[in-house]
C-alpha cells in the first residue's frame, strides 16, 4: 500500500473525528503545570491522577529512606509504568551484606523502595568466579525483554583476580528473575603481566539504523566502543577506542540533533573525603567518534579535552559522576548520579567502602550541550522534580479507563498485556468502516505525547496527531507495513526508516514533542537516549494555540500503555554566571628581588628569577603524602573574597609517561590540609588538577577533580569565598590556555577558622629535566 495513501486514510479519520467531537468540545482545558509545592505528589500506586501534571519535589540523595549508599546508578520505566533504579554490588547500609547488584522502584522518581538484589547464590553467572564483584549495571528494553548489561570483576576464565569483562542477562520484568546469558559478551583484554584491561561500565546504545554498539571501559586502557551481534550478547569485528587510555569511565551515550554525545566520569570515584570525580561530554557525528568538545578538543588524545556536564560545587555534595540520562513526561533531562557526603564519606562497616547515594538533578541543553543545572552542580535542599504523570484526566497506566480518552470511531478498549508486564492496556481497533479515533480534551500548543505503543499486526499503524485537525493538525504515524515513521501536514511530509531488526510487535516509546513551532517525533526502544527512527519536522502552519491530541488505529489494532500528554517543557536556555575577576591589588612580575611578603616553605627552593620570569626546576619532591617535602613560596591571602591567579609555562609534552610533573598555585593551610591548582602530567596524559589532601579518620587522604585541556602556557585562577552559614573557605577552580577563554571545575573547601596562605609551588617528578617557568603571579578583587 502506498504511504500517500495510507496517510490519506488516517487524516481522513481524524477528520472524521473533528467531526464528531469539535475542538472545544469536552473537557476542562489543560493548564500549564504550576511549579511542585512542599507537599509532593499523590501516589500513582494505582491507576488515578486526574488533572493537570504538578512535577514533584525531591530532596537528594533519592535513595537516602533505603540505603546509606547506593552507586552507579541505571534506570528505567517498566513498562508496568513503575520507574526501576539499579546499582553496583555493594552493603546498601553499614554492616549489611554486598548485595550482587540491587533494584529499586518508584512512581514518581521522588519516593523510592526498596526491592531486591539482582542475583543470588542460585542465578549468579556461574562463570564468574567466586570472589567477583558485580558493578555499574547498565539496563535496557530490547525486542519484549529487560536487558542488563554489568562488569564481572573476577572470571573462572583465568587464574589472575581482576581480568575484567562484561556479562548480559534478560529478564521478563524489571525485577527479574534474571538469566545470565551463560558466558561474557567480550573476553578479558590482557594489559601485559598478569594484568588486564578495564573492561568495565557497560552501556547500550541502539542507533537508527539498526545498529547495537556496547560502550565499555575505564581509566586503563580508555573507553571503548564495539557493534553487537543479533542477540546482543556477543561483540563483533574490533573493538574502537573513544576515548584516552587513563581518563575516562562510566560511559553513556545519547543521540540530540545528529550528534552522538559520550558522557563518561573522570578522577577516582572512591577516594573518601577528598574525591573529586566528576562528568564530562564529547560529540560526534558518528557513534564511533572522534568524539570533542565545545572547543573540539579531542577526548581521545594526550592533551585530553571534554566539556564539564556537572562538578562539585561546594555544597555536602563531592565526587560526583556515574550517571545515567532519562527524559520525563515533559521532555525534560534528568541526570541520576552519585556522589559523596565530604563530611560522611564511609561507611561504618565495613571499612573502606564509600558511602555513595543516588542523585537526581534537571540536565540542561546549553548552546548544544548538557549541563546539570545551567552550570550551578548538584543541588542540595527541596528541589522542583521531573513531570511523571498526565495531565488531562488521562490514566497513564490504563488508557482505557477514566474519562481522558474519549472515542470517536472504530473501537477504544480496555486490555492486558498476556505477553508481557505492562498490565492493563488501551487497544484501539479499527472496524470495517474504518480507522479507529480517540482524542483527548484540548492540550496546549506546545505538547508533549508519550506512549508505549504496540502494533499486533503486520500491517497495523498507530497516529498521533497534535494541533487538531487538517489543515493545521500535524500527524506522526508508524506504520509496521511500510516500516516508516512518517510525520505531516497535510502534503508535506518527513519520513525516517524503521531498521529491519526492530520488532514493532513488542513495546516501543513513542514521544512526540511539539515545541516553538517544531514538531519532533522519535522511537526508541528503552527510552534512554537511544533512537529507532526520528523525524524533526518544522510545520508551514502555525498549530492552534489549544487543541486535543488525536490517537489512531489503521490496518490493524495498535496497543497502547504509560500514555501521557502534558504541557512540553520550558528548557533552560542560559548558564548560570560564572564567577569574575576585578581589579589587581597585588601583582609579582618577577623582575627583580621578590616582594617582601613571600616567604619560602620548606627549604627554598633552586629558583632563578631574570627577565620577567621565575624559573623552577622540577625535583621529585612532593607535599603530598608524609614526606611532605616539597618547596612553596606563599604568602598571605588577602581578607575577603578574592582571586589569586598564576600563568606558569611547563612544557610536559604528550604521550609519554612523566609522572607527576607539575606547578601551579598552592593553597597551604597545613602540610597536611592544603588545595593545589596545576597543569600535571597523569600517565600519559595531560591535564589540570584540583587537588586537595586532608587528614580525616586517622590518615591523610588526597584526591582531585581534574580538567583542561592543557597547553605549555596556562592560566590559572582560584576564586574564594566564605560560605556565610559555615565559615568554610571555598575555592572555585579555572584555567586557560590563553587567557580569554576560561574553563571553571570544581570547588573544594578548607575548614572554617583556618587563615590559609596562597602562593605558587612546582615539584612531582625530577625525570625528564623540567623547568617550570612563572611569568606572573597576582591577586584580584572578585569582580
Amino acid at each position: 500500500m502506498q504511504i500517500r495513501f495510507v496517510a490519506v486514510l488516517a487524516s481522513l479519520a481524524l477528520a472524521l473525528g473533528a467531526s464528531a467531537l469539535p475542538d472545544g468540545g469536552g473537557g476542562a482545558p489543560a493548564a500549564a503545570a504550576p511549579l511542585p509545592s512542599g507537599n509532593g505528589t499523590p501516589s500513582n500506586d494505582s491507576p488515578s491522577g486526574t488533572g493537570t501534571p504538578s512535577g514533584t519535589t525531591f530532596t537528594n540523595p533519592i535513595t537516602e529512606p533505603f540505603a546509606d549508599t547506593y552507586a552507579d546508578p541505571a534506570v528505567i520505566r517498566g513498562k508496568d509504568g513503575w520507574w526501576y533504579l539499579y546499582a553496583t554490588s555493594d552493603p546498601l547500609v553499614s554492616g549489611g551484606p554486598f548485595g550482587n547488584m540491587h533494584v529499586a522502584k518508584s512512581r514518581d522518581l521522588e519516593t523510592w523502595e526498596y526491592v531486591d538484589t539482582i542475583f543470588d547464590e542460585e542465578n549468579r553467572p556461574a562463570w564468574a568466579a567466586s570472589a567477583s564483584y558485580f558493578w555499574a549495571p547498565d539496563i535496557r528494553y530490547v525486542d519484549g525483554e529487560y536487558v542488563m548489561y554489568y562488569t564481572v570483576t573476577d572470571t573462572e576464565a583465568n587464574p589472575d583476580p581482576w581480568d575484567y569483562t562484561i556479562g548480559v542477562a534478560t529478564a521478563p520484568t524489571p525485577t527479574g528473575p534474571w538469566t545470565d546469558s551463560g558466558g561474557p559478551v567480550l573476553d578479558p583484554r590482557p594489559a601485559g603481566g598478569s594484568s588486564y584491561l578495564n573492561t568495565i561500565d557497560p552501556a547500550l546504545f541502539a542507533d537508527d539504523d539498526g545498529t547495537r554498539y556496547l560502550y565499555f571501559g575505564g581509566f586503563n586502557g580508555g573507553i571503548w566502543v564495539t557493534e553487537l551481534d543479533k542477540t546482543g550478547t556477543r561483540a563483533v569485528g574490533e573493538p574502537t577506542r573513544v576515548t584516552v587510555a587513563d581518563r575516562y569511565e562510566g560511559a553513556f551515550v545519547v543521540k540530540r540533533d545528529g550528534w552522538y554525545y559520550l558522557m563518561g566520569s573522570s578522577a577516582n570515584c572512591c577516594a573518601g573525603p577528598v574525591t573529586g570525580y566528576s562528568v564530562y561530554t564529547g560529540r560526534s557525528r558518528s557513534p564511533l567518534g572522534p568524539f570533542t568538545d565545545h572547543e573540539g578538543v579531542s577526548l581521545n588524545e594526550s592533551r585530553v579535552g571534554g566539556t564539564q556536564v556537572v562538578a562539585q560545587n561546594g555544597n555536602r555534595w563531592i565526587g560526583v559522576g556515574h550517571h545515567a540520562v532519562l527524559t520525563d513526561v515533559s521532555g525534560q533531562d534528568w541526570m541520576l548520579y552519585h556522589a559523596i557526603d565530604k563530611d560522611e564519606a564511609w561507611l561504618n562497616e565495613p571499612g573502606g567502602v564509600n558511602r555513595r547515594p543516588t542523585l537526581i538533578d534537571r540536565m540542561d541543553w546549553i548552546d548544544g550541550w548538557p549541563v546539570v543545572n545551567a552550570g550551578a552542580g548538584p543541588s542540595e535542599g527541596p528541589q522542583p522534580g521531573p513531570v511523571s504523570a498526565s495531565g488531562l484526566g488521562i490514566v497513564s497506566g490504563d488508557p482505557a479507563s477514566g474519562s481522558g480518552l474519549r472515542r470517536v470511531s472504530g473501537t477504544l478498549a480496555a486490555g492486558s498485556d498476556e505477553s508481557g508486564d505492562a498490565g492493563a492496556i488501551a487497544r484501539l481497533v479499527p472496524d470495517r468502516r474504518g480507522a479507529a479515533v480517540a482524542q483527548t480534551s484540548p492540550a496546549p500548543r506546545d505538547v508533549r505525547v508519550e506512549a508505549d505503543v504496540r502494533l499486533p499486526d503486520a500491517d497495523g499503524a498507530a497516529t498521533v496527531a497534535v494541533g487538531g485537525r487538517e489543515p493545521s493538525g500535524v500527524s506522526v504515524r508508524l506504520d509496521a507495513g511500510a516500516r516508516e515513521l512518517v510525520v505531516g501536514q497535510g502534503r508535506q511530509q518527513q519520513r525516517a526508516d524503521v531498521p529491519a531488526n526492530v520488532d514493532l510487535t513488542s513495546w516501543h516509546v513513542l514521544s512526540v514533542e511539539a515545541r516553538d513551532g517544531v514538531v519532533d517525533a522519535r522511537l526508541s526502544s528503552s527510552g534512554l537516549g537511544d533512537v529507532d527512527a526520528e523525524v524533526r519536522f518544522e510545520p508551514r502552519r502555525e498549530l492552534p494555540r489549544r487543541a486535543p491530541v488525536r490517537l489512531a488505529a489503521d490496518g490493524g489494532e495498535a496497543q497502547l500503555d504509560n500514555l501521557t500528554v502534558v504541557p512540553a517543557h520550558d528548557p533552560v536556555t542560559e548558564r548560570v554566571a560564572e564567577p569574575q575577576a576585578g581589579a589587581v591589588t597585588f601583582a609579582e612580575e618577577f623582575d627583580g628581588e621578590l616582594d617582601a611578603g613571600w616567604r619560602w616553605l620548606h627549604d627554598p627552593a633552586s629558583v632563578e628569577i631574570s627577565d620577567g620570569a621565575l624559573s623552577w626546576p622540577l625535583t621529585g619532591h612532593d607535599l603530598v603524602g608524609a614526606t611532605n617535602d616539597a618547596p612553596a613560596l606563599l604568602r598571605d591571602a588577602p581578607d575577603g573574597d578574592y582571586v589569586v591567579e598564576a600563568t606558569v609555562h611547563l612544557p610536559l609534552g604528550q604521550d609519554t609517561v612523566r609522572n607527576y610533573q607539575q606547578a601551579g598555585l598552592l593553597v597551604h593551610a597545613g602540610d597536611d590540609d592544603f588545595l593545589r591548582l596545576a597543569p600535571v602530567s597523569i600517565w600519559q596524559t595531560r591535564q589540570v588538577e584540583f587537588g586537595k589532601e586532608l587528614t580525616a579518620d586517622g590518615r591523610t587522604w588526597f584526591g582531585g577533580h581534574v580538567s583542561g585541556p592543557v597547553a605549555d602556557t596556562m592560566h590559572l585562577r582560584l576564586f574564594h569565598t566564605t560560605d556565610p552559614a559555615t565559615g568554610e573557605h571555598e575555592y572555585r577552580a579555572a584555567s586557560s590556555r590563553d587567557g580569554e577563554s576560561w574553563r571553571f571545575g570544581a570547588t573544594w573547601t578548607l575548614p572554617a577558622g583556618t587563615d590559609p596562605e596562597v602562593g605558587i609551588y612546582a615539584g612531582g617528578g625530577a625525570t625528564p629535566a623540567t623547568t617550570a617557568t612563572f611569568e606572573r603571579f597576582s591577586l584580584r578583587t572578585l569582580g
